[in-house]
């Protein structure tokens, strides 16, 4: 079941690529007390990843920041994510978190199955403003190859 507006994120745990190895963080460590933007990808380094999602945030930062958000985080693959927080020059200004075996992704109910992709099971892309650890919206893109009601525009307009 896909977790609704209102409810509680599931307790998981991440992990970050550093410069100083991997550090694990906690949702609560990421959403306790704060407001935060939250987005996922089924595929760092895909077109429509790369091209499209990411991009957005990345130049729309500073505006989402303005909003009162504390804190933008994006999750995907482990390696891959550290990778592409370097290539993409969003290294620290966005979180890139790893839900290496999709359990945050399957607790929220927003994990599909790609392996007809050769990708396996990933996220769904979405995004969602969570405060205090609390869904206040949730975008789910219902064609993976688009980031528009999930993309960093739509969600300045929710904030």
């Amino acid at each position: 079941m896909t977790i609704k507006i209102g409810e509680k994120l599931p307790s998981a745990t991440f992990k970050e690529k550093t410069a100083d190895g991997p550090v694990e963080t906690t949702t609560d460590a990421l959403f306790s007390g704060k407001k935060v933007v939250l987005f996922a990808v089924p595929g760092a380094f895909t077109p429509t990843c790369s091209l499209n999602h990411l991009p957005g945030y990345l130049e729309n930062r500073d505006a989402i920041l303005a909003k009162g958000v504390d804190d933008i985080v994006a999750v995907n693959d482990w390696h891959v994510m550290g990778a592409w927080a370097q290539s993409s020059g969003g290294q620290g200004k966005i979180h890139f978190l790893a839900d290496w075996d999709a359990a945050f992704t399957k607790a929220l109910g927003l994990d599909a199955d790609l392996s007809a992709g050769g990708l396996g099971v990933r996220s769904k892309r979405y995004s969602m403003l969570v405060e205090d650890g609390v869904v206040k919206s949730l975008n789910v893109e219902e064609n993976p190859g688009q980031a528009t009601v999930s993309a960093a525009a739509a969600m300045i307009e929710q904030l």
